[in-house]
């Protein structure tokens, strides 16, 4: 195809000529041309190694015997836009990237790709693309950061958060706090726990969509220098046999990447991404087969925010093939699907053992027989909610109690950080949603000041919004439909009382129907007065139940 349009025949001269201008000589011309997709800068520390990682890119290509041409995508560090005006551009950078990228590859007719990502929202928007451009295309992320060190105890972002909450209640000291600060993200990488980046350069993985070792070897190893190198002789071998993305990402893959999702204990961010990644294959992906696949895909891993293993050993324990592995051995794996390997997913995975059972629980020892997300429905979501059911308290696992009622999140904030949130309450923050926001702000602050300030076994929290990964407790998300949607969160008053039953994916606001019915009638959701980009993407997103997609 692409010789055919720009450099096959006299009539494809000028474009001849502006490969010249390149650099690039007849022969490289004449090889395949790989768009490598680089979405390297200074602002975003999962993203400070990915030009060595390119670099490498290039490398592998060439030796492979095809030309690398590397053009860029955009990235935005959740960790830095988190708790301001900056989170709202955060998802909404998904659909740019997708957007961009299909736009570059298209219009220059490449042969293949390499995606070269690694935070949360250019993950799955690079992964959009593929599928949209469907030529032959491999990933290989970043890798993630190595966990710090406090007191001998590896730490992460989700520490650090959490630390600013327990200085609010004075149970550390400006010193202890500053020791945080400087300790708890040593490394360039993307951070060091199961966090929505690792969750999907992970579930990238058992797509088939990156090699062995894409999700967990950590950002500083030399090895991840080696699997970008093979990353790009691997692509040459995509676009030789003619493999393409929508020949890997089908139902089947999809399904695995899900599974894996429940085993790993995943951001519930992979319940926004997967869908829409899925809707760019064709596939419908909603969020009652999340918990189909809950029921019966035991959750072996508790990284962290979940428990104190990191993503490093992880890596040790054997990686995403591994747990895959271990999957397997209940038939809870697809392992027909075709991969970036050239070889089915049965294939790559075989022998790939749980080197660490202390990491990667054994499959007949699970942390438990259900999978690390779960959907909840009820009267106050009744196209679903999400929670983290792996990061929850056994405490927190059913809760009641009063409503504590906010508007955004720093109004949410401010009432936490003042002590004005007690044992029992079920904080409500609204108007966070794709389109309320909009775009769906994650409340990481908010989360990590309830755990810090040691109400974490006492005290849920809901949204129309969504999480961080390195979010943890009795967190309900992507309540659907919003409040600016008009959804029933819109009209919960101050104290009364919600029901969070997780383990039977319940959530009810327990107030007389007809009530309730009287509210409905009577409400006219908040309007905010936007301008550019975020103007546009309210008018065009869907609700966090069908991944917030653009329609």
């Amino acid at each position: 195809m692409r010789k055919e349009n720009v450099v096959d025949g006299v009539h494809n001269a000028p474009h001849r000529s502006l490969f010249h201008a390149l650099g690039l000589t007849d022969e490289e011309q004449h090889r395949p041309l790989i768009g490598i997709v680089s979405s390297y800068n200074e602002i975003v520390p999962g993203h400070l190694n990915l030009d060595k990682i390119v670099d490498a890119v290039k490398i592998g290509v060439a030796m492979a015997g095809g030309t690398p041409i590397v053009f860029p995508a955009i990235a935005v560090c959740d960790g830095i836009a988190m708790g301001h005006t900056g989170m709202k551009y955060s998802l909404v950078t998904r659909d740019l990237i997708a957007d961009s990228t299909e736009a570059m590859a298209l219009a220059h007719g490449f042969d293949g790709l390499v995606m070269v990502p690694n935070c949360d929202k250019n993950v799955p928007g690079l992964l959009m693309a593929a599928a949209r451009v469907n030529i032959p295309t491999v990933f290989v992320s970043g890798g993630p950061m190595l966990a710090g060190r406090v007191e001998g105890k590896k730490t992460s972002l989700s520490s650090m958060f959490e630390a600013v909450g327990a200085y609010a209640a004075g149970r550390i000291t400006d010193e202890k706090l500053k020791e945080y600060e400087c300790k708890t993200c040593p490394t360039c990488g993307s951070c060091s726990g199961m966090y929505t980046a690792n969750s999907m350069n992970c579930l990238t993985e058992a797509l088939g969509m990156g090699l062995k070792g894409n999700g967990t070897i950590p950002a500083v190893y030399s090895a991840r220098i080696e699997l970008a190198k093979h990353t790009g002789m691997a692509v040459m071998e995509l676009v030789k046999k003619g493999i393409r993305p929508r020949d890997i990402m089908t139902e089947d893959a999809l399904m695995n990447a899900l599974t894996v999702d429940m085993a790993l204990g995943c951001s519930t961010n992979s319940m926004l991404h997967l869908p829409a990644i899925a809707h760019e294959c064709g596939v419908e992906l909603n969020l009652d087969i999340a918990n189909e696949m809950s029921a019966k895909t035991p959750n072996l891993c508790h990284l962290a925010p979940a428990g104190r293993t990191y993503m490093e050993d992880l890596d040790e324990a054997g990686g995403v093939y591994a747990v895959m592995n271990e999957l397997n051995k209940k038939g809870l794996i697809h392992t027909d699907c075709m991969t970036v390997t050239g070889k089915t997913i049965g294939e790559n995975i075989a022998g790939c053992e749980n080197l660490d059972p202390e990491v990667i629980r054994p499959i007949e020892d699970p942390y438990s027989e259900t999978g690390g997300i779960a959907v909840l429905k009820g009267n106050l979501a009744p196209e679903g909610s999400v929670v983290k059911r792996s990061a929850v308290l056994p405490e927190m696992l059913v809760h009641e109690g009063p409503a504590r009622v906010f508007d955004c999140e720093e109004d949410a904030q401010a009432a936490i950080n003042a002590g004005k949130i007690a044992a029992g309450d079920v904080v409500v923050i609204r108007y966070e949603g794709p389109k309320g926001g909009p775009g769906m702000r994650e409340m990481l602050n908010p989360t990590s000041a309830i755990m810090g300030m040691g109400l974490g076994n006492s005290v849920a929290l809901i949204t129309d919004g969504r999480f961080s990964g390195a979010t943890r407790g009795a967190c309900v998300g992507h309540v659907t439909p919003e409040a600016a949607a008009g959804g029933m969160i819109g009209v919960v008053q101050e104290g009364d009382l919600i029901r969070i039953d997780i383990p039977a994916n319940t959530i009810e606001l327990k107030v007389d129907g007809a009530v309730l019915a009287e509210r409905m009638k009577n409400f006219v959701p908040k309007k905010k007065e936007l301008s550019g980009y975020l103007k546009r993407y309210a008018a065009l997103v869907s609700g966090g139940a069908t991944g917030a997609i653009l329609n």
